[in-house]
């Protein structure tokens, strides 16, 4: 597969960015630069869904098992190092599903196996923990991802050199 069939077409997050330089209203927002890619897709974007969970993840498996519809899952984990919020089976269940993407503020397992799916990942860090199932949660709410508000609704745009959010879909 060549580059170019494997990056969806979107506007880069660079011009993005350069197109909104002096924009002030927070309608457009850039996320902290301490996210590493896991899946195989390098640069993805869609509409966002969001769900806000401490080592546990019962809440991204109802979430991943649903049509994702080109959808970006925006889950705030409270940046925990010690579980892994997403692993193979949930990142497979969500590429099935049409998810474009899966961010999560928190750890993801079973590398090898994300590094296989045509999903986008982002994460702080890899932890083989899983977590508790507790059905603890809530989805569809607004999250704070180290420090920037991401609400259901927004589009996530993410690529190499970053991912940005807004309030709507851009061109740039």
């Amino acid at each position: 597969m060549t580059a170019a069939a494997a990056t969806p077409a979107f506007p880069a997050t660079c011009d993005l960015c350069d197109a909104r330089r002096g924009d002030t209203s927070g309608a457009f927002r850039v996320l902290a630069p301490v996210f590493r890619h896991f899946g195989a897709r390098s640069a993805f974007h869609g509409p966002v869904a969001t769900i806000k969970c401490f080592e546990d993840n019962s809440l991204v498996r109802e979430a991943v098992q649903r049509p994702g519809e080109g959808r970006v899952l925006v889950v705030d984990g409270g940046a925990s190092l010690r579980r892994a919020l997403v692993g193979g089976n949930l990142a497979a269940a969500a590429a099935r599903n049409g998810w474009a993407g899966i961010v999560v503020d928190g750890c993801v397992r079973d590398v090898a196996e994300l590094q296989a799916l045509a999903l986008g990942i982002r994460a702080l860090a890899l932890v083989p923990m899983a977590t508790d199932k507790r059905g603890a949660g809530e989805a569809d709410v607004p999250v704070q991802i180290q420090g920037t508000w991401v609400r259901p609704g927004d589009w996530l745009y993410a690529d190499a050199d970053g991912m940005v959010v807004s309030e709507r879909a851009m061109h740039a």
